[in-house]
């Protein structure tokens, strides 16, 4: 671990393995402060901007999908309008967040997808919550991300998306292939913010080989 950058406010570290910039655990809001930076935001089922927005996780990862597959939608906040927008097109979703659809039901179930837009730079453990995510994926299953990017340290220094105080873990290119390399997953970049993990196919049982 080494010294990333600080501001005013916190001190930004860098992981020596994976090259994630995180804040340390002491600087982190509580979580009162936190859920009430959430429930400021306005992201309405309605609003068509949001639809444009997450269309960009959405339009990539339909056609990659068999009809009526079983997905879901992590940290899904108050509106889940991503997870919407996949039941319109025909599969079935399940929803969670920790604060506005905290139900522990839907981690017993296998999922043929699980999307995760803008939630793992809020995460203080993302190892701990990608590896339960990979858990849940079908052999062959797609998770796919929205978060911003790491770029390198002077673009950090200026960069709008380390002010939200809620934002405490940031990736990089770099850290997604080795998040790819750990999980042995495919791993596919679109855009400037939408990456995509595929869960290796799991090889037949001998039985099933003979079969």
């Amino acid at each position: 671990m080494s010294h990333y950058y600080s501001d005013k406010r916190r001190d930004y570290w860098q992981c020596s393995q994976c090259d994630l910039v995180f804040v340390d655990a002491h600087q982190h809001i509580s979580t009162a402060q936190e859920k009430a930076i959430y429930d400021s935001h306005e992201n309405a089922l309605e609003d068509l901007g949001y639809r444009h927005f997450l269309s960009r996780v959405s339009e990539p990862l339909l056609p990659r999908l068999k009809p009526t597959s079983n997905g879901l939608d992590f940290g899904c906040g108050p509106g889940p309008l991503l997870a919407k927008m996949f039941t319109e097109a025909g599969h079935k979703m399940a929803v969670y967040d920790l604060y506005y659809a905290n139900d522990m039901s839907v981690f017993n179930d296998a999922y043929d997808f699980i999307t995760c837009t803008e939630v793992i730079e809020h995460l203080a453990h993302p190892q701990q919550i990608l590896t339960q995510l990979f858990t849940l994926l079908k052999s062959g299953a797609p998770l796919a991300v929205m978060t911003k990017l790491v770029i390198d340290v002077d673009r950090f220094a200026n960069w709008h998306y380390k002010n939200d105080m809620t934002h405490i873990s940031f990736f990089s290119r770099k850290t997604f292939k080795y998040i790819a390399a750990h999980y042995r997953c495919e791993l596919e970049f679109i855009g400037s913010d939408v990456i995509i993990l595929t869960k290796p196919i799991a090889p037949k049982a001998l039985s099933e080989e003979i079969l």
